[in-house]
């Protein structure tokens, strides 16, 4: 099954569903402010992507953090405990189907790519 997961009032993740509805590409939205995220879904992503790509070091979360906060991500398991407690620190949305990370934030020729 394809999940997205995301906030739904994240301009990026309407792009992303709006572009799958328009699609017809059925998927199951996981709403992270909502449904929480279990350390073994962030273990298994942090095995396909770095911490670095999954933390939004762009977003307004994280340039809200104190700098002590910043500076204690210093492994995958600080950075889940952070994406735990924050979860609007997480890029996205990020687009799975059976555990793997199919893409990650909404570029339309990366989803076209996927979807061809």
């Amino acid at each position: 099954m394809l999940k997205l997961y995301g906030i739904p009032n994240c301009n990026t993740v309407k792009k992303a569903r709006d572009w799958l509805d328009k699609n017809s590409i059925a998927y199951e939205f996981h709403d992270f402010k909502k449904i929480d995220v279990s350390v073994d879904l962030f273990e298994n992503w942090l095995t396909q992507i770095s911490r670095d790509q999954l933390i939004n070091r762009a977003g307004l979360t994280w340039r809200n953090l104190e700098s002590s906060e910043k500076d204690n991500i210093i492994d995958n398991a600080s950075a889940i405990a952070l994406m735990r407690a924050k979860t609007s620190v997480i890029k996205r949305p990020v687009l799975v189907k059976d555990g793997k990370i199919l893409c990650l934030g909404f570029v339309e020729a990366d989803y076209k790519a996927v979807f061809k």
